[in-house]
């Protein structure tokens, strides 16, 4: 059957008479139709309430080590140089010998919260954050133990906690992501793009990736100048052309939130850039987040640009570094204060500007790897001089922190053994944290679903998850 082409009369006719009804305001009303918005990024309503509107996440890839950094362990320096005694149960026989910190620790704080020389920028924040010293995961390989810290479970293909969080909050703002992942200009962590997967979930909720050197989004902007006028009717000829195109395929997900993704990247062209201008910040706050210092500057970037996300509407922003740079399986010193060195500064410095500007209180802060390191030393590749030792993956006990969004700060919570390798005292799972986080942000872990294959997923999935009262105000 022959089917007319759409006339350029046509067109500007169904627009609403010319170019006036094609103006990019039309593009981004809130008048859009029913079938674009099933899976949306409205905001919505929490189900309680919640002090915490935003979080910003710091992934540390690779595993840091949690008795270098905030697990002080006297037992590791009294035992130093020697085979664990009976009580540790090193039921895989992976240590060589017991490796004390070569960092000193002490105390900060009115709280008297102990942390590591390594990081004393984290550290003057003490009274503001909880160490959950308890943690434990289920693999000791990378990509399991990241799938667990990011989705909840060891094996991929599941939705990134971002995700969720976009899906049960929607978005603040028109004009950003909802969810935006902040990777190393000059690398991918590990795992890559999938460590903002949305899984499963509609892809309207996957987190965008932003560039923090050059232009903030690729391909945002067109290479050709155009009109206003140009640049206005091709914009409402499009939508026009994809609205019609996306009736007559009712439930295609992918094709709504390639649609969705097309709208926003619009809106985005004139929000994104000016939301990721640095040089309009002060030349104080580029002193402070470490900005002229080459070692702490590209660190320093990303937490400056998540501060300033959050501040415009985004609920997720992470932050990620090249590769897996915490994983110090050789010379574990030096590889700590090179990887602290980059980070903790601009830390405590996003810490600080949170505070100052009012955002601290509503924005919620999560800093942790995928585990944590074996307290026995590791020797690789013929290194067996001592003081270049490194630590092994270790699953069975390492230690997170959470600040900002109501978490009751100037604590540790939960213990591992005297030689840090197993949690031993209000053992915490990847679920409790994440129902925890979730909490935090008005959702309930267990209301928060998604129907999939045939049954309502959820971040927690099939653990009996809860949240940590005790870490919240």
């Amino acid at each position: 059957m022959f089917v007319s082409p759409i006339t350029r009369r046509t067109a500007l006719g169904q627009l609403g008479d010319g170019f006036a009804g094609m103006a990019i305001g039309s593009l981004i009303a809130s008048t859009a139709t029913a079938d674009s918005r099933r899976s949306s990024l409205d905001q919505r309503s929490p189900g309680h309430r919640a002090p915490a509107r935003a979080v910003i996440q710091l992934f540390m890839h690779g595993g840091p080590s949690h008795v270098d950094l905030l697990d002080p362990k006297p037992m590791l320096s009294r035992y130093h140089g020697t085979t664990p005694p009976a009580e540790v149960d090193d039921d895989e026989d992976r240590t060589k010998y017991l490796l004390g910190s070569p960092f000193s620790f002490r105390r900060y704080g009115e709280s008297g919260l102990e942390f590591s020389e390594v990081m004393s920028g984290v550290a003057a924040h003490a009274d503001d954050i909880a160490v959950v010293r308890s943690m434990f995961t289920e693999h000791r390989n990378h990509e399991q133990a990241i799938w667990m810290a990011n989705t909840g479970l060891i094996r991929p293909g599941r939705p990134n906690i971002g995700s969720w969080t976009a899906y049960g909050l929607g978005s603040e703002t028109d004009d950003l992501p909802a969810y935006i992942a902040l990777p190393d200009p000059v690398g991918l962590p590990v795992d890559g793009a999938r460590n903002w997967s949305s899984g499963w979930l509609p892809p309207i909720y996957q987190g965008t990736a932003f560039r923090s050197q050059g232009v903030p989004v690729l391909h945002l902007k067109p290479s050709t100048t155009r009109s206003q006028a140009v640049s206005q009717g091709r914009l409402g000829l499009l939508q026009a052309l994809n609205r019609k195109h996306l009736r007559t395929r009712p439930g295609e997900l992918e094709l709504e939130a390639r649609i969705a993704n097309f709208e926003l990247a619009a809106r985005m062209q004139l929000s994104a850039t000016d939301a990721l201008d640095l040089s309009s910040e002060t030349k104080a706050t580029h002193d402070m987040y470490g900005l002229n210092n080459p070692t702490t500057k590209s660190y320093g970037r990303r937490c400056l640009m998540a501060r300033r996300l959050i501040e415009r509407g985004v609920r997720f922003v992470q932050l990620f570094m090249r590769g897996q740079p915490w994983d110090t399986h050789s010379a574990n010193t030096s590889g700590l204060r090179s990887v602290c060195g980059q980070t903790d500064g601009p830390i405590g410095a996003l810490l600080t500007d949170l505070k100052q500007r009012g955002l601290f209180d509503s924005t919620l802060i999560q800093w942790g790897g995928e585990f944590g390191r074996t307290p026995g030393a590791e020797l690789r590749d013929g290194n067996t001089a001592k003081g270049n030792e490194g630590r092994d993956h270790h699953p069975y006990g390492f230690s997170v922190w959470l600040a900002g969004g109501g978490v009751r700060g100037g604590q540790a919570y939960g213990s591992t053994d005297d030689f840090g390798y197993r949690s031993i005292e209000n053992r915490t799972q990847t679920a409790n944290l994440h129902a925890t986080i979730l909490h935090q942000l008005g959702l309930d872990h267990e209301q928060l679903t998604y129907s999939h294959n045939g049954r309502d997923e959820r971040l927690t999935d099939v653990y009996e998850a809860k949240v940590i009262q005790e870490l919240i105000r």
